[in-house]
């Protein structure tokens, strides 16, 4: 069997990968560049990806490809209508980084709510010991308990956060496509007045690209802090970096971007050294753990597929 790792880069060099060795012969490239893919995969049996897109244009030569295996969760990256064309099956990842994705979620929530960067900021630069006061209390720190966290896409993630949100005496709300018994379910318009914290779950399709747009962000509640640990095209991106420099709302992290890594036109960067906005480097999903997780179910997955079995098939 021939298994070929498209962008192994973008899992981390302190992963074995050696692991891929018992079902067959690998070859492992760092990155693979859009004009590369195609020549690259032509002789594969089993094509592992992260970020690279596949789609008929580079798909079409390779005669021999019976498997992709996305080492995410998400799958918008390959032509699935193609895929079953051409007979290939496409596996994904699934809950592998809930823990991971939902720990940075409210790192990211603490760190904009308690100010750490400007507090850290006031004591290295000095100030703090220039100033002659015991303390300092601006800006303002507020508490998470009793305010309400509005969660955008409520799988695993969503779910993960939200017990974290209550345990910090949240009330926690949701949208989401389907009605549920044990969280107070509203529209889009409604999660943005209610809420004073959003972070955003959904899966990128259709019906959530772009869906944080202009008239969305109108609707917000003053103080309003948002996070993106979902997918970047979610984001009308020039809308949102409006909003936050209108003050519509009042801190902003994104580990997600439309462009990615970042555009050098990309609007983010008029905000890039904004006090109250964080950006990561879509690094959200890449605790160790996670990852380890994420090797070990791909490989589980080729397996079963070997096998005749059917096991995270995203194309049926």
């Amino acid at each position: 069997m021939n298994i070929v790792l498209l962008d192994a880069g973008t899992l981390g060099d302190d992963i074995d990968l050696n692991i891929f060795d018992k079902i067959g012969e690998k070859t492992v490239y760092r990155s693979t560049a859009e004009n590369e893919v195609a020549i690259r995969i032509k002789n594969a049996d089993v094509v592992i990806i992260n970020k690279v897109k596949l789609n008929k244009s580079n798909l079409c030569g390779a005669e021999k490809l019976k498997l992709i295996c996305i080492a995410a969760t998400g799958f918008d990256n390959v032509d699935l209508g193609y895929a079953r064309e051409k007979g290939i099956a496409v596996c994904n990842v699934k809950g592998y980084s809930t823990d991971s994705v939902a720990q940075l979620t409210v790192s990211y929530v603490l760190s904009l709510v308690c100010h750490l960067s400007e507090y850290d900021n006031y004591c290295k630069s000095g100030k703090y010991t220039e100033s002659g006061v015991q303390n300092c209390l601006s800006p303002v720190v507020y508490e998470l308990s009793g305010k309400t966290w509005g969660i955008y896409g409520y799988g695993n993630i969503g779910r993960k956060v939200g017990q974290i949100a209550k345990a910090f005496g949240c009330k926690v709300i949701a949208c989401k496509r389907t009605y549920e018994n044990d969280i107070e379910c509203v529209g889009l318009d409604e999660l943005f007045e209610k809420s004073d914290i959003i972070s955003v779950h959904t899966p990128l399709n259709d019906e959530t690209r772009g869906s944080v747009c202009e008239k969305v962000l109108s609707k917000a509640r003053p103080g309003l802090i948002l996070v993106n640990t979902a997918r970047g095209a979610i984001f009308d991106e020039e809308a949102v970096v409006k909003a936050l420099e209108e003050g519509k709302i009042s801190g902003l992290a994104t580990d997600v971007y439309s462009a990615e890594p970042m555009a050098e036109n990309s609007p983010y960067n008029r905000i890039k050294d904004y006090k109250n906005v964080i950006f990561t480097p879509h690094n959200a999903w890449g605790a160790y753990e996670s990852r380890v997780r994420l090797i070990k179910e791909m490989l589980k997955n080729i397996t079963a597929f070997f096998n005749g079995e059917i096991r995270n098939r995203v194309d049926i």
